[in-house]
């Protein structure tokens, strides 16, 4: 352990995802004493609406939001468990990724974004999982049931449809009766609404989601001061460890080098739609960080050399410095 540098005793360390729990339980409690009367951003969608308008105390949205956040790191863990990203069972990618959500404290609060990651990450298991599948039509379909269920929550993740398309393109599984499976998946939340829609007299639920689809806000490039910390972090760290995957890429196998590439795509994807319309980064902040997790965690478990060693260090550093910045900017 002597030998072994500060980063790779910290991302291979059996207590880091404890650690990194705590770290975030105590930061999500300072930032709840601080920042009690936290402001929630306010959506146009019917749905979100009537959630905003039960009036549900702070502490009890803060509290789902973290619930939901717990769920996401357990299945970050599952995923690399089943498809080997990081070629070993790791768990840094889930302590990344709640250390990532307590530094933005903005998130901390139930939104429907909370709610479309969750299906929008069991979604891209399915979507691995049907990774060069002779028979790959169960698999997609399953991908965009999940995909469909969270654009009824969060519509704008719809767009991300034509992206998946690419994956399953690219890991070989998109054929002409597997796509036509994904088509059905996708529209089957869908049905279920326009069932319930109809047979209440409240057709206008089953239109809502379209018509939020389409409902663009002026492009103007202007982020908040604390928007373009948390951002500009982000970015930094993704592009060092898409770097990473693209210039190792050859020390993984070919099946591991697919999902990254997606994954990199993916992130990339995402990073343009929040500059498109940053109103919708509350909700597009926690799909971001799973992709962001699991490429810095490659990137500091597999890396081992004096300059990963020093970036470790300072992302660790920038991490609590931006969590500070985030708080000084709500107060």
């Amino acid at each position: 352990m002597k030998n072994r540098r500060f980063q790779n005793q910290i991302a291979a360390g059996r207590l880091t995802l404890p650690a990194a729990i705590l770290i975030s339980v105590a930061c999500w409690i300072l930032a709840a004493i601080l920042l009690p009367d936290l402001e929630v951003q306010q959506n146009g969608y019917p749905l979100w609406k009537s959630i905003s308008e039960l009036d549900i105390p702070t502490w009890v949205s803060q509290f789902s939001s973290f619930i939901l956040y717990s769920i996401i790191g357990y299945f970050l863990i599952e995923l690399n468990n089943s498809f080997a990203i990081i070629r070993m069972r790791a768990s840094v990618q889930t302590a990344i990724y709640f250390l990532l959500i307590s530094a933005c404290p903005s998130i901390h609060i139930l939104y429907m974004g909370d709610l479309a990651a969750v299906a929008f990450l069991i979604s891209l298991f399915f979507l691995f999982k049907s990774y060069q599948q002779v028979q790959a039509s169960g698999s997609l379909f399953n991908a965009f049931v999940f995909l469909g269920i969270g654009s009824i929550l969060f519509p704008q993740l719809m767009f991300f449809v034509p992206i998946f398309w690419i994956g399953a393109y690219n890991f070989q599984s998109l054929h002409p009766k597997s796509f036509f499976a994904s088509l059905i998946g996708w529209s089957l939340p869908y049905w279920f609404l326009l069932g319930h829609a109809f047979y209440h007299g409240q057709i206008e639920l089953f239109y809502q989601p379209f018509q939020e689809l389409v409902t663009f806000t002026p492009i103007h490039f202007k982020l908040l001061p604390r928007q373009m910390a948390t951002l500009g972090y982000l970015l930094v760290l993704f592009i060092a460890s898409s770097g990473h995957c693209l210039a190792a890429g050859y020390e993984d196998k070919i099946r591991t080098r697919s999902y990254l590439h997606f994954l990199i795509f993916l992130n990339f994807c995402i990073f343009i739609f929040i500059g498109l319309q940053p109103e919708l980064g509350v909700h597009l902040l926690p799909l971001l960080l799973i992709g962001v997790s699991i490429l810095a965690g490659h990137l500091f478990v597999l890396t081992n050399s004096r300059t990963s060693n020093i970036f470790f260090i300072c992302a660790l550093v920038g991490l609590f410095l931006l969590f500070g910045f985030n708080i000084w900017t709500l107060l």
